[in-house]
């Protein structure tokens, strides 16, 4: 029988930062020269009514990848750059439940230790693996199927039993680590947005074979928004600009900070090197194993004023943000809506997803934060479509109704 294997990669630049971040620590080395490799001493787990944790200390910044092996089933996280303290090696660990048996962990190559979780696939309803700091560890957390009449709270898809939302790939996006983020558990609402249009001043972004600028499409876009939001939302709308002015992508989520934002969504259009694709899709800040996100995001980060030297404070600036729950929930709110609008007057329209990438516009921000691209100007179809004002109405429309769908999410609305 064969066997099903996911591997997803955590975080993706990051290997390129490690001499830089990842300072001392034991790594098969030649002689008399020092061992790299940090040591791992410590695994510990616990099980609680609605999910397991496992927990791996580490103490230093560490790249890792995880994945599943649907026969015979396992989860397993890998550490680059390591190495087991003896006392560890080969332990295993039996845990007892319907849904996980058993924990182990092994040094898998010479400078890589594997953390594996047997589990059954068809008791669970999904996994995280992520990361803490101060010190750094790397978490796991495993979610079964819960009894009928558990409380909703205790379900991270939100009922019991209920299977996650995917991506745009099909695989399931993570789960809410607790069920509620803190911004449900303290009851916050939402006040102010602001909107910001992509681009602007000598920067055009994208343009299609028209002559169609997408700082122009943002921004009268951007403009028919705040009208809607204020009059139909009752909601205070901030602008980062409201004519053809150049921002600093580093200065859009300050704005933001400055007024209190509650909201942040950034609006821009697509392009790609391929004229045929087409779609809308919704982004969040995150690490991202995905080549076509990771040109989005080069793309959009191109008038960056940033530097190599800073790339520490960036990796901990995306790895630390608290927001990305809430944002990713925002972005599938946006995306469903957007989608949904669209296909009024276009059924086919192309659904790519809510995806994680490493934008500069949404660093920084003290809110959750968006960035949408409403559609292709690199396509033909789509940029003449985005030249009618019942097109840019639809996306408006949309938007909006993402928005105020994610503020009742809240029970807000």
């Amino acid at each position: 029988m064969s066997r099903l294997l996911r591997r997803r990669f955590v975080p993706l630049f990051l290997a390129a930062a490690l001499p830089v971040l990842a300072a001392g620590g034991p790594s098969p080395s030649p002689a008399g020269q020092a061992d790299k490799r940090v040591e791992i001493i410590n695994l510990r787990y616990s099980t609680h009514p609605a999910f397991t944790r496992i927990v791996l200390d580490i103490g230093a910044l560490r790249e890792y990848t995880s994945g599943e092996i649907r026969e015979p089933g396992l989860i397993y996280a890998d550490v680059l750059q390591a190495k087991l303290n003896s006392l560890l090696e080969g332990q295993s660990y039996p845990v007892g439940t319907d849904y996980l048996t058993r924990i182990a962990i092994s040094q898998k190559s010479a400078s890589t230790v594997r953390v594996t979780a047997e589990v059954d696939f068809s008791k669970i309803v999904t996994y995280r693996v992520h990361h803490l700091f101060d010190p750094f560890r790397i978490v796991l957390d495993i979610y079964p199927i819960l009894p009928a009449g558990t409380p909703a709270w205790e379900s991270p898809a939100g009922r019991p039993g209920a299977k996650p939302p995917a991506t745009a790939d099909g695989k399931p996006a993570e789960p809410l680590p607790s069920g509620y983020s803190m911004a449900r558990q303290l009851g916050l609402g939402v006040r102010t947005v602001v909107l910001d249009p992509g681009h602007g001043g000598s920067d055009p972004g994208c343009i299609g074979r028209s002559g169609l600028r997408e700082k122009d499409v943002a921004l009268d876009v951007a403009l028919a928004l705040k009208k809607k939001l204020t009059a139909e939302g009752g909601l205070n709308v901030v602008m980062t600009r409201e004519s053809d002015i150049a921002v600093r992508l580093e200065d859009r989520t300050v704005i933001a900070n400055q007024r209190r934002a509650d909201l942040f969504l950034s609006i821009h259009v697509n392009a790609h090197p391929d004229r045929r694709r087409a779609g809308v899709e919704t982004f969040y800040l995150n690490f991202s194993p995905d080549p076509g996100v990771n040109e989005t995001a080069a793309r959009e980060n191109a008038t960056s004023t940033k530097n190599i030297g800073q790339m520490r404070d960036i990796i901990q600036r995306i790895v630390r943000n608290s927001k990305v729950v809430e944002s990713r929930v925002l972005a599938e709110k946006v995306q469903e809506n957007l989608v949904q609008s669209l296909s009024t007057d276009r059924p086919e329209v192309r659904d790519l997803g809510v995806k994680g990438g490493p934008f500069w516009v949404l660093i920084g921000g003290e809110m959750p934060s968006v960035l949408v691209e409403i559609s292709h100007l690199s396509n033909p179809g789509e940029e003449a479509r985005l030249k009618t004002p019942g097109y840019r109405d639809l996306v408006v429309r949309g938007v909006y109704n993402g928005i105020m769908d994610y503020i009742r999410s809240l029970g807000k609305g």
